[in-house]
């Protein structure tokens, strides 16, 4: 049997050099380049939705719409590229995504932007996994470990980047330059990856298409992406809508696990579960992607919201935590193999749980240093969190298995981080009134302290009705700075509680170089 990255008569020496290195650039590229465009589009949805006449709501679409196709396209990955080969899908797949990022910043009304952000959701779908699948796949075996530091130091640095790339983008040129950009990289990264890859195509098999199952991935992935992404905005279970996608949701997703555990040849592969370090490596990532990005949502609606920052300041803000995982992954890369790979994490994920706990300290007089300073110090949880997990998770499993293993990885990890931040941001709103009902509660005239504060305010010059409405203005500000405290605690807990899972995984050293 060939393992990807050499032909199917026979196995190809593994790449070196130049041509490595190269590799090394265009495969993580085009990673940065697909999560990147998972969020850019987040902070200019009022900008490109005004422009093209549209509320603000449904704007949202731009949002939905990609990550519908972008969740359903990454688990059947690993069929399409048994079936069409590795290196030629995602050669398709980079075309595709930069011709239909072409077409949405074109688009000239919502309908035909939504369209094409579909389109674009699908073709970007296969990137991700491919990317890291080739990569490993193309690296001599002593070095996969930093082929793994360097494709997960992208996945963790592009959220961050996405927002404020595209807020600078939107305040100071025309929103279709968020799409427009990926033009030009796609066509460098596909000019790279051909000439690279040429001749190491992964063996192809010509297999059904599992239409049951494919039927039941869209029905069961596409209701559930559609409730997390409206849920917030029709106040959850209170819609009747959201009730019915929960329900389409449960029932796709239900039969999609039978179906596919009982299927020949299944478009999903259920049974790399069957892999003890694979699976713990899945509940792993899943509940750290959804703290994690959920928090990554939270940050800059609380500096905004109610520190008065600026899009652009809020992401700058949270900048920081980019840094430390771009130093440390060839460094991470090339000596993670010394170590128990179960230690590492443990380790990132208690410098998670220290960084939320920072958070809780959260005042109304906090100064950006306060914020930098937490999510500089994370980076340093990113990088022990994402590269030794991915590591953990696929040393164990074979070559040919990788693509379908890439994919399902990514696409759990991908849900999670979407439940997270629907999660977190509903809970960030639903705290808050509680919290502006208890200190509400202290402001009468029975209240000395609350007398002395509103004709304080009095003699500074306000007048009662000024002076009310100040006093509500910093009631409402405190209550969504101690409902996002509450939240950041809880999420270090929730950091502490996942050292005792992954020491469930089987212990895993990598190949040293």
């Amino acid at each position: 049997m060939s393992r990807a990255g050499a032909p199917s008569g026979g196995e190809m020496p593994h790449l070196a050099g130049l041509p490595l290195a190269l590799l090394t650039v265009a495969l993580p590229l085009a990673t940065f380049m697909q999560v990147l465009d998972s969020t850019i589009a987040n902070v200019a949805v009022p900008t490109i939705a005004g422009n093209l006449g549209a509320s603000s709501t449904q704007g949202t679409w731009i949002i939905t719409s990609y990550g519908v196709a972008n969740a359903i396209a990454l688990p059947i990955t690993g069929w399409l590229a048994r079936r069409f080969g590795e290196v030629r899908l995602f050669l398709w797949s980079v075309g595709l995504f930069a011709a239909t990022s072409l077409m949405c910043g074109l688009a000239d009304s919502l309908g035909t932007l939504v369209l094409f952000r579909v389109f674009q959701g699908a073709a970007g779908g296969p990137m991700l996994p491919l990317a890291q699948s080739l990569l490993i796949n193309n690296y001599p075996p002593g070095k996969k470990n930093m082929a793994i530091a360097l494709w997960a130091m992208t996945v963790s640095v592009a959220p961050i980047c996405g927002p404020v790339l595209g807020g600078w983008i939107s305040d100071n040129y025309h929103w279709g330059w968020i799409f427009f950009i990926n033009v030009p990289v796609g066509v460098l990264i596909l000019l790279m990856v051909a000439a690279l890859l040429h001749g190491r195509e992964s063996r192809r098999e010509k297999m059904p298409l599992d239409a049951v199952g494919l039927g039941l991935l869209v029905l069961g992935v596409g209701a559930l992406q559609i409730m997390l992404d409206r849920g917030k905005e029709l106040d959850w279970f209170n819609s009747t809508e959201i009730i019915t996608l929960a329900v389409a949701a449960a029932i796709g997703l239900a039969f999609l696990v039978a179906w596919e555990l009982t299927d020949k040849d299944p478009v999903v592969n259920l049974r790399l579960f069957a892999s003890r370090n694979f699976s713990i490596g899945v509940i792993c990532i899943s509940l750290g992607m959804m703290l994690f990005l959920g928090t990554v949502v939270l940050l800059p609606l609380l500096l905004q919201t109610q520190y008065g920052y600026t899009a652009t300041m809020a992401g700058l803000a949270a900048a920081p935590i980019g840094v430390l995982p771009v130093l440390l992954a060839p460094v991470i890369g090339k000596n993670m193999g010394r170590m128990d790979l179960r230690a590492l994490i443990s380790v990132g994920f208690l410098t998670f749980a220290v960084c939320m706990y920072t958070r809780t300290w959260f005042s109304p007089d906090m100064d950006m240093r306060f914020v930098m300073i937490p999510q500089f110090a994370q980076g340093l949880a990113n990088a022990l969190f994402f590269t030794p997990l991915t590591a953990l998770a696929f040393a164990s499993l074979k070559p040919e298995q990788m693509a379908s293993a890439a994919g399902l990885f990514n696409f759990v990890r991908t849900l999670f981080g979407a439940i997270g931040a629907s999660v977190v941001t509903t809970l960030w709103e639903r705290r808050e009134a509680l919290h502006h009902t208890h200190l509400t509660e202290h402001v009468n005239i029975y209240n000395p302290v609350a007398l002395d504060a509103l004709n304080g305010l009095q003699n500074l010059g306000m007048s009662a009705e000024q002076s009310a409405g100040h006093l509500a203005r910093q009631i409402t500000k405190q209550s969504f700075i101690l409902s996002a405290n509450e939240i950041y605690f809880a999420c270090a807990l929730a950091f502490l509680a996942m050292i005792a899972l992954v020491w469930l995984a089987e212990p895993q050293k990598l190949q040293r170089r």
